[in-house]
């Protein structure tokens, strides 16, 4: 008899044992998916994967095997986080039957310097398979976005290969196709030259590095790199717990950017705005995009006197309250309604929107009603004093 599959499904959720009312027998398959889930799941009753390094191994075997890589990535970071699983990441066996993801590299990177020695290049590897996962998905969409909404110096014959203008260049040489080749050969190449420095927009990321917002840190890093490779820009990433750490020099390799960061630790907004507001020397042409739940731990009116001067001497100041794909964060809503009513836009986005928003500010587009066509709420502003 060939059981419904709704009980099936059932019976792997309830876990069997006292818990399964059902009664519904399982495959050799589905007894195996059940031992795996409750090694996790049910690890307060017994179960567990314990600290045996074969034992893990042998689950991480399993879980790739039964469940698709969406869930394996779920499981892993439930595992990490309930059973306190670093030996997943302190191995170079374990780690490399991983399936990585963002969280896996912030887990990785808040390890830093616990990771041992014959593990390091193993979690580099990791690192780099995950951020050019995301460069692949987000380089493109983010330089088309911003290149194009920026007002372009004037049109070169010679340009370099990051200047080159592509849609003008195709357009310039279809005379030119190759029918046996099915390609152009491009007799004229068309672009912008590269913006002088005091031409150039300035954008600074200042990021909370604290725990809660490591996906955030991640997806910063590397829209700095991106946007750091763009001429018309001049970009800067600024990470900060209760110290500020400025990482733009460190723009050209994101895994090392990655690795320069310290995830964890205390907060102190105030002082990373002091320290933004030192390095900006053309406040009318610089956007500070804030990323931060806005748990101060310093002083938060001197947070808040500090945005203040940043967005009256004419900087365009943007909080994002999380740049990841977890949807609505926790954040400090107070002091998120004294930031809106500063004048600073305070709100969470995707990655996948984040290059739009940029290239919205940039041009001094309308940032309310791009809002309101992503559909993203804003936070509104508060007229009540600190407490």
């Amino acid at each position: 008899m060939v059981n419904d599959p709704h009980q099936r499904r059932w019976r792997l959720i309830l876990g069997g044992d006292k818990a399964d009312g059902i009664g519904c027998p399982l495959s050799d398959d589905d007894r195996a998916m059940d031992a795996a889930l409750g090694a996790l799941y049910d690890a307060e009753r017994g179960g567990g994967l314990g600290r045996s390094s074969p034992k893990v191994a042998r689950w991480l075997g399993d879980i790739r095997r039964y469940f698709p890589a969406s869930s394996v990535q779920v499981m892993q970071r439930d595992a990490l986080e309930r059973l306190n699983l670093t030996a997943m990441l302190l191995q170079p066996e374990l780690l490399q039957a991983v399936e990585p993801d963002v969280h896996m590299v912030a887990t990785l990177v808040s390890l830093g310097s616990m990771i041992p020695e014959e593990t390091k290049e193993t979690a580099r590897q990791v690192v780099r398979q995950v951020v050019d996962q995301l460069l692949a998905r987000l380089e493109q969409p983010t330089r088309q976005a911003i290149s194009g909404s920026l007002d372009r110096a004037q049109r070169n014959r010679r340009p370099r290969h990051n200047e080159i203008d592509w849609l003008r260049t195709i357009r310039a040489n279809l005379k030119h196709y190759q029918p046996a080749h099915h390609s152009i050969v491009p007799e004229q190449l068309i672009g912008y030259g590269r913006r002088q420095r005091s031409h150039q927009k300035e954008v600074m990321l200042c990021v909370d590095q604290s725990g809660s917002m490591a996906a955030s840190v991640v997806y910063s890093s590397i829209f700095a790199a991106v946007m750091a490779a763009i001429p018309a820009l001049a970009t800067r990433l600024v990470v900060f717990d209760t110290e500020v750490v400025d990482l733009s020099e460190q723009l050209d390799d994101p895994v090392e950017l990655l690795f320069g960061t310290q995830l964890g630790g205390g907060t102190d907004i105030a002082r990373a705005l002091g320290y933004c507001r030192q390095g900006i020397t053309r406040p009318t042409q610089t956007t500070l995009v804030l990323i931060t739940d806005l748990y101060e731990g310093g002083d938060a009116r001197l947070m808040l006197r500090r945005a203040g001067e940043l967005i009256a001497a004419g900087v365009q100041l943007i909080v994002l309250l999380a740049l990841s794909d977890e949807g609505a964060p926790g954040y400090h809503k107070e002091h998120a309604g004294a930031f809106a009513a500063l004048g600073a836009p305070t709100f969470a986005c995707t990655p996948d929107q984040f290059p739009e928003l940029m290239a919205v500010a940039l041009r001094g587009g309308d940032l309310d009603q791009w809002l309101a066509a992503q559909g993203i709420v804003a936070t509104p502003a508060s007229a009540e004093p600190l407490r």
